[in-house]
């Protein structure tokens, strides 16, 4: 299928490695200009490198804390009028409220809500304009399924679900849609770290906790970030103009509800 954004401009937060990577690559293939942000500048510049040799299409890196002023706006100086947006970010670490201060919650506020409010701030008009428009939220399955150790993601991402629900019934009569993608466990570092954290905890082999976890899974794997990728890509095309709102869980079937 030809998902109808040849040509496009796309800006994907997070895009060195894992998921947003899997995004930024999936886009390019369909010929979408990707500029990508990340924090670790060598990290970005090898990804890029291997987006543009995949797929021929332009590549511009940001390399910096997307959330800061200062590199919101370099990243919105290199592409100003973005017709797609990827919000992502790292995930705050788990642990126990008790532990948790004012300043903490803002690092976690401002990482997984607020930054991706604040570039649909200063995107979402220019697309209404040139009515076309798709924004993506990576967000997380805790969404849906709260964890407990996972407090502060639970929350800043929650906020944003919530916002983004109000805000996307706006905008599509534009043809500028709204949606989150929530995964559950891919292959990422982030989930490798887990991993063997878990294995030292437990002093099991990180390749026997990797076997349990994938065991848990009704798919009986991980997923992979080319898949998530192919997912954005869809949901970002021109023929899902008629979707908003929603919340896409992709997760091998883990979320064991009706709805």
């Amino acid at each position: 299928m030809d998902l109808g954004i040849r040509g496009k401009n796309a800006i994907v937060c997070a895009a060195s490695k894992g998921l947003g990577k899997g995004c930024a690559m999936s886009l390019a293939r369909e010929g979408v200009n990707i500029t990508m942000n990340a924090r670790t500048k060598d990290t970005l510049e090898a990804a890029a490198k291997e987006i543009r040799d995949a797929t021929g299409v332009r590549v511009t890196t940001v390399a910096g804390d997307i959330t800061t002023d200062a590199v919101r706006a370099a990243l919105l100086q290199a592409c100003p009028a973005p017709d797609i947006l990827v919000n992502n970010a790292g995930g705050p670490p788990p642990g126990d409220f008790r532990e948790w201060d004012r300043e903490v919650w803002l690092r976690a506020l401002d990482a997984n809500m607020l930054t991706p409010i604040f570039l649909i701030k200063a995107s979402v008009d220019g697309m209404i304009a040139r009515r076309f428009g798709r924004i993506v939220n990576i967000t997380s399955v805790s969404v849906k399924s709260p964890i407990e150790s996972l407090g502060l993601s639970n929350g800043a991402r929650a906020g944003l679900t919530g916002f983004i629900a109000g805000l996307s019934r706006k905008t599509v009569a534009h043809n500028v849609t709204i949606n989150n993608i929530l995964p559950g466990p891919f292959d990422t570092d982030r989930l490798r770290s887990n991993i063997a954290a878990q294995a030292k905890a437990s002093g099991k082999p990180v390749e026997q906790v990797a076997r349990e976890r994938q065991a848990q899974n009704p798919a009986g794997r991980f997923g992979t970030a080319a898949e998530f990728g192919e997912v954005c890509a869809f949901v970002c095309s021109a023929q899902a103009g008629y979707i908003t709102g929603q919340n896409f869980v992709l997760d091998g079937g883990a979320y064991p509800g009706t709805l």
